[in-house]
């Protein structure tokens, strides 16, 4: 008798040495009779007891059974794994007791018996598909996947990981208006896809005269090779770009320059491998019972599967991915990737939808006003950048709450370089906000983006010639950009700069597929690309330093081959005029009488009743009554 009390007490020991286990109380699982603990966050994972516990938490309102699977307990689904249901029937927990405080777990949830998925809320995925292709140099230390074990997605808990400290923790971003925005993809934008690389890089960008950076997509996404636009753990580093801190890092970095950091957030819609589509999936698409997507989109262009951003659970989902954003990475703002597409009122999927999609909805605002005022609880300086594309009046009254909008002028700039000036060709008057009924230059203006074809590539294929004038002959087509540069940067409001086309980067979105690695060209060093660099860090620097270019009146004509802009604030006077046909222009521009100077010439000029010059093909100027600074 004395040995058999001696196994059975010996056995119950090793079981609680090998398998972490939950505590009792949190074991009925029928329904809530156990209150949710005071001190566990309302989502993912809550550490307590000097890291010796935790409380694990996941929403899944109307489901029979939940289990906390993990390597604590041997992914071994049995009484003591089975989760408690909250009184609202919402959400569902468990206290996982006896971790060391220094190990590294892995887990997911187990749904109805029958549906594995990670935790939505994991800032660390371990996805056995995938990983194994991501460089130790780039990601060190991933734990090995227990595929002996179990299958899926895995999150990941630890208690005692490095912290990062930061540097500069008051950041002065610059003026709204004032942003010079350079958009990039990790992927494609250096050879190692890692964080580290990038902080490398810095200088580039410091001498280009940019002050912020737009990152693509960087949280966890399908697959490693991405624009990112396929999201699926929102609160999680993508690990193909390096680590948390590396980011943290490369943000801090940036600070020190005085760059701000904006990330790219897809909260339209996400893909298959989200644990929040899989929870409520039948048919190939979300069910009618899953809390945060529709079953089928509202509107056009939808990818992945589309969110009801009128769900009181999905608005509480974006603002924990907002705050988390903010808190954990000190970003500077967001570009909310699709933003025409927070909307419940289905204006169908086709193509002849877009117009009615397009229209003012009075439902899509009230959520983005929603949204914005949240982010200015967190911090009143956030930019807000939403790729919206609609109706004027939604826009002018976003603008009113301190939105930024993408304006994409690709067509009528790139119709412009490539020297195609007939009646209604190369028309880029939406460039200025008052065309948009714009109080404010709320607009971020640019030529390229991640999106749109490249300048140069459509100018060196497509390009208009006349007589030994040719936009197609290289050194041609990079002085046409820059002339278009000249327009974009000058009239006041934001700008954005796709990677590379500072140096007139002439590969086509389309090679290797559209959203395809591209070729990285480093030749900032050739003679002509080396100019076109230099010519957007002067124009980017007239634009920073000089107050008229950021809320000056602006008087204009920007269609048709002979283009010009007139700025003016106070005693100041700007004048930019260019040539976009392939043949001479006169140019007859009425200005203030007097002695000007051409900032392009270094030189005097003087104005009597107006600007009166022949311009040749491709001929700009930058004149003003002030030399600029």
């Amino acid at each position: 008798m004395n040995t058999l009390k001696w196994l059975l007490c010996a056995l119950f020991a090793l079981c609680s040495v090998t398998c972490k286990k939950a505590t009792e109380s949190d074991k009925t699982g029928n329904g809530g009779n156990v209150e949710f603990p005071a001190q566990a966050e309302d989502n993912g994972v809550s550490f307590v007891n000097d890291g010796r516990s935790a409380i694990v938490t996941i929403w899944a309102p109307e489901k029979e059974s939940v289990h906390l699977l993990g390597s604590f307990n041997d992914f071994v689904a049995n009484d003591h794994s089975l989760m408690t249901k909250t009184a609202d029937g919402d959400r569902w927990w468990t206290q996982v007791d006896d971790l060391d405080p220094d190990g590294v777990y892995c887990y997911q949830f187990l749904i109805n018996g029958d549906e594995k998925v990670a935790d939505p809320y994991t800032e660390l995925v371990l996805d056995a598909m995938n990983d194994p292709y991501i460089p130790s140099e780039i990601y060190p230390g991933t734990i090995a996947y227990p595929s002996d074990k179990t299958t899926g997605l895995l999150g990941i808990m630890r208690y005692r990981e490095e912290s990062y400290q930061w540097r500069v923790a008051d950041f002065t971003r610059p003026h709204p208006h004032d942003l010079v925005i350079y958009e990039l993809l990790v992927r494609d934008f250096v050879e190692t896809h890692h964080y580290q690389t990038l902080r490398d890089t810095l200088s580039y960008l410091t001498n280009l005269g940019v002050n912020a950076v737009e990152l693509m997509p960087v949280n966890e996404f399908e697959g490693n090779s991405s624009w990112g636009y396929n999201p699926s753990f929102y609160f999680a580093a993508d690990k193909y770009y390096g680590t948390k801190n590396d980011l943290k890092a490369f943000i801090d970095d940036c600070h020190t320059k005085g760059i701000a950091v904006i990330v790219d957030v897809v909260l339209n819609h996400s893909f298959s491998q989200s644990p929040m589509v899989q929870l409520y999936f039948q048919d190939g698409k979300p069910t009618a019972a899953n809390p945060w997507f529709n079953v089928d989109p509202t509107h056009p262009y939808n990818v992945g599967y589309d969110m009801d951003h009128e769900s009181p659970y999905t608005k509480a989902f974006v603002k924990n991915v907002l705050k988390h954003w903010v808190r954990e990475y000190h970003v500077d703002g967001f570009r909310f990737d699709l933003s025409k597409g927070f909307t419940q009122k289905n204006s169908g999927t086709s193509e002849a939808s877009v117009a009615a999609w397009s229209a003012y909805d009075a439902t899509r605002v009230a959520i983005w006003k929603d949204y914005n005022n949240y982010l200015k609880t967190l911090d009143a300086g956030l930019y807000v950048i939403l790729e919206h594309f609609a109706d004027d009046q939604e826009e002018q009254e976003l603008a009113k709450e301190g939105m930024l909008f993408w304006n994409n002028l690709n067509y009528g700039f790139n119709e412009a370089t490539m020297g195609w000036t007939a009646i209604g060709q190369s028309d880029i008057s939406r460039i200025i906000p008052a065309t948009h009924g714009f109080d404010s230059p709320n607009l971020v203006s640019y030529m390229e983006s991640h999106d749109e074809e490249r300048l140069m590539f459509k100018n060196l294929a497509y390009g208009n010639s006349h007589g030994n004038y040719d936009t197609r002959e290289l050194k041609t087509a990079l002085k046409r950009v820059e002339m278009a540069a000249a327009f974009l940067f000058l009239v006041p409001g934001p700008k954005m700069i796709w990677q590379f086309g500072e140096l007139g980067y002439d590969v086509s979105i389309d090679e290797n597929g559209r959203t395809g690695e591209k070729p990285i060209k480093w030749n900032y060093n050739q003679g002509d690309r080396r100019e076109l660099y230099q010519a957007f860090g002067n124009l980017i620097h007239f634009k920073k330093n000089n107050e008229v270019f950021r809320d000056g009146q602006v008087e204009y004509h920007l269609r048709d081959g002979l283009k010009y802009i007139i700025i003016k604030k106070g005693e100041q006077e700007v004048c930019v005029v260019g040539n976009f046909d392939v043949k001479p222009i006169q140019a007859e521009i009425d200005n203030t009488v007097g002695i000007w100077f051409d900032n392009r010439s270094k030189m005097p000029v003087q104005l009597n009743e107006r600007f009166d010059r022949l311009l040749a093909p491709g001929e700009y100027h930058i004149i003003s009554k002030n030399q600029l600074k």
